[in-house]
């Protein structure tokens, strides 16, 4: 039994780039109803875009860093930048601060040695972005800011739920070597 409802769709037999008939499916997931259309010759999926995070990081953050780069590729700049905000608070949240107000949560992070210097000067710039994309104001997100989100989103959440496990993976290693 397939997870998946499939329809194929013809460019009218029109040839793709290799001399092929270029054909489509749309596959409509009958779990959760969300469609994705594939080129078929290529096999390459061309809707909706998915970006992968890397594994370790819960999926709740990453579904909050999905749905930023959804809006990201929706031209909708300003929601990317708000949905990046809050995977800053689910990630303060889930790593356990006590502080309800995102500064001070950030600000605990980096007292208790999570984040340093420059991740915490990241994340307050992206703290800032966030609250021009959340009240309403003249100025709006530029596509270019959120981009810078985005990617420095992701290095954040990766610092922090990826390179610390490898690193601690690292260091209980060479540890249990040396004992």
């Amino acid at each position: 039994m397939s997870l998946f409802d499939e329809w194929v769709i013809r460019r009218d037999g029109a040839p793709d780039q290799a001399g092929r008939p270029a054909d489509f499916k749309l596959w409509g997931c009958l779990a959760c109803g969300q469609p994705q259309l594939w080129n078929e010759p290529e096999d390459q999926r061309l809707w909706p875009k998915v970006t992968a995070l890397a594994e370790g990081i819960p999926a709740s953050i990453a579904r909050e860093m999905v749905e930023a780069r959804a809006c990201f590729d929706a031209d909708l700049y300003t929601a990317a930048a708000v949905m990046v905000r809050r995977t800053l608070e689910g990630m303060c949240i889930e790593q356990g601060t006590q502080k309800k107000a995102l500064f001070q949560a950030l600000q605990e992070l980096r007292d208790n040695g999570k984040i340093e210097g420059r991740l915490f000067d990241w994340a307050q710039a992206l703290r800032v972005l966030g609250n021009q994309g959340a009240h309403f104001s003249e100025e709006s997100v530029s596509r270019e800011d959120a981009a810078d989100a985005l990617s420095l989103a992701e290095a954040l959440l990766n610092y922090i739920y990826v390179f610390t496990a490898k690193y601690e993976e690292f260091q209980n290693r060479r540890q249990a070597r040396a004992n």
